[in-house]
């Protein structure tokens, strides 16, 4: 154990997804088209479900208006400050920059599985009891799941930050990264995280397989109920529910892969998680929403009304 007379760590230094010059430029265009795709498509998304009254009455719109807005803000926590950290060769992070990612990753990440889990039970109670979908689904219940989702995040992350903060950094302070995450900080401090690493797998590990394995089985009972009873718009159905799963999997297995393992970290972990902080809020309103006939009418809804107010003023 490092001695306690040592400076206390004030910064902790980004190693970043490369050190090549060359890359870092190649991978910052690449990121900023996602990074741009992100805000402008969940945006888009957020605009339309709230513009549109009969949308916001569906829980299923309901639903996804709150995963636009959980893309839209993960996005802003981690990828901004890649960005940056793109175009210099000292990627620096405060201790306090630092947490504050680590609160905002756990918090909004945690929500988004949560919600996920929400939106499986959700097309489960349309698809396999459409008759009292409405009567199961209605706006008290929809509401109380997502403020669900969002404390069960705002707990989440709590515990995250906790786990971190009572720790003790004297040096190094070097994170094989290119942000601030759980794993690879408690990694850094200056004694015994047996037990911080364990309460960490039990916590985001177990949380991250867990609903995992809801989704998994809420889909496969989605599909056999399809199999069985329904024939007509089954070959939709089931592209739809691959959609979704193919979604689902690369937040999912990440996470497992990365916190429900202990003790261990590989270089492949920052490339993973390339793909819960970016690719997957890219991703999602191409998936969930802009393949769906009823958002794009919509959307041409929208357009056409702003177009019309703006030839009005205009005029």
């Amino acid at each position: 154990m490092k001695k306690r007379n040592d400076s206390k760590v004030t910064e902790f230094v980004l190693l970043g997804l490369s050190s090549s010059w060359g890359l870092q430029l190649f991978l910052f265009l690449i990121f900023s088209l996602f990074y741009m795709t992100v805000v402008l498509g969940n945006f888009l998304i957020m605009v339309t479900v709230r513009g549109d009254a009969r949308l916001l009455q569906s829980p299923m719109y309901y639903f996804l208006g709150h995963l636009s807005f959980i893309d839209l803000c993960l996005s802003c926590v981690t990828v901004p400050k890649m960005l940056g950290d793109f175009l210099q060769q000292g990627k620096i992070i405060s201790f306090s920059g630092c947490l504050a990612q680590i609160y905002f990753l756990h918090f909004l990440g945690a929500s988004e599985m949560f919600l996920l889990t929400v939106m499986a039970y959700d097309r489960y109670v349309a698809i396999c009891s459409p008759l009292q979908y409405l009567t199961v689904m209605n706006r008290q219940l929809c509401f109380q799941l997502a403020l669900a989702c969002w404390c069960g995040g705002f707990i989440h992350s709590l515990t995250q930050v906790t786990l971190v903060i009572q720790l003790p950094f004297y040096g190094p302070n070097e994170l094989d990264n290119f942000y601030c995450d759980v794993p690879q900080v408690i990694k850094l401090a200056c004694m015994d995280t047996y037990v911080v690493e364990v309460l960490m797998v039990s916590n985001s590990g177990l949380l991250s397989l867990v609903c995992f394995v809801v989704l998994l089985l809420s889909y496969a009972i989605i599909l056999i109920t399809l199999r069985t009873r329904f024939r007509q718009g089954q070959s939709k159905a089931l592209s739809t529910c691959a959609s979704h799963l193919t979604v689902v999997s690369l937040i999912f297995v990440p996470c497992v892969f990365i916190y429900l393992r202990p003790f261990c970290s590989f270089s492949v972990d920052k490339v993973l998680s390339t793909f819960y902080t970016v690719v997957t809020p890219m991703l999602n309103p191409l998936i969930y929403t802009l393949r769906n006939a009823e958002m794009k009418t919509a959307m041409k809804k929208l357009r056409k009304k702003h177009v019309a107010s703006f030839c009005h003023i205009k005029g």
